[in-house]
C-alpha cells in the first residue's frame, strides 16, 4: 500500500470517526430524535447533527490532509483550502442526499444510514483531494 494511501486512510479513519461520534451525540443527546429550528428552515434531527458533523470535520480534516496526507501538494494553502472547501461541500451535498434517501425514503435508523453514506462519501472524498484539492502541479516546462 502506497504511504499516501495509508496516511489517508489512518488521518481520514481518525476523522470518520470522530465525525461518526459527534453525528451520535448530536442526534441523541443535542437534538434528541427532534427536530430543530433555525429560525428560519426546520431541520431534521438526523440533518442537524449532520451539519454540526461536517462543520467540525472540515477544520479537522484540512489540517490532516494538508500537513500529514498530501504533504507533496505543491498548490498553494489558501488554493488547497478553497478546493478543499468545494470538494468538501460536493461530499456534504452527497451525504445529504444519500441519508435522505436512506432515512426518509427507505425508513432506515438514521444511524446505519450515516455509516452506509459514510462509507461512499470517504471513496468520492479521496479521489477527489487526491486529484483536485491537493493535487501535485507539473513542472512547467521551459525550454
Amino acid at each position: 500500500m502506497p504511504e499516501q494511501t495509508f496516511r489517508y486512510a489512518a488521518c481520514g479513519g481518525m476523522n470518520t470517526v470522530i465525525g461518526l461520534t459527534i453525528y451520535f451525540i448530536c442526534y441523541q443527546y443535542v437534538f434528541k430524535g427532534e427536530n430543530f429550528d433555525t429560525g428560519f428552515y426546520v431541520l431534521k434531527p438526523h440533518n442537524a447533527a449532520l451539519f454540526v458533523s461536517f462543520c467540525i470535520n472540515f477544520v479537522i480534516g484540512f489540517i490532516l490532509m494538508k500537513f500529514v496526507v498530501f504533504v507533496d501538494s505543491n498548490l498553494r494553502g489558501r488554493i488547497q483550502l478553497f478546493r478543499y472547501f468545494v470538494s468538501f461541500s460536493v461530499n456534504l451535498v452527497l451525504n445529504y442526499f444519500l441519508l435522505k434517501l436512506f432515512v426518509e425514503v427507505l425508513i432506515m435508523n438514521a444511524l446505519l444510514a450515516q455509516f452506509i453514506t459514510t462509507c461512499i462519501v470517504v471513496t468520492v472524498s479521496y479521489l477527489s483531494q487526491k486529484h483536485f484539492s491537493f493535487k501535485v502541479k507539473a513542472d512547467t516546462i521551459t525550454d
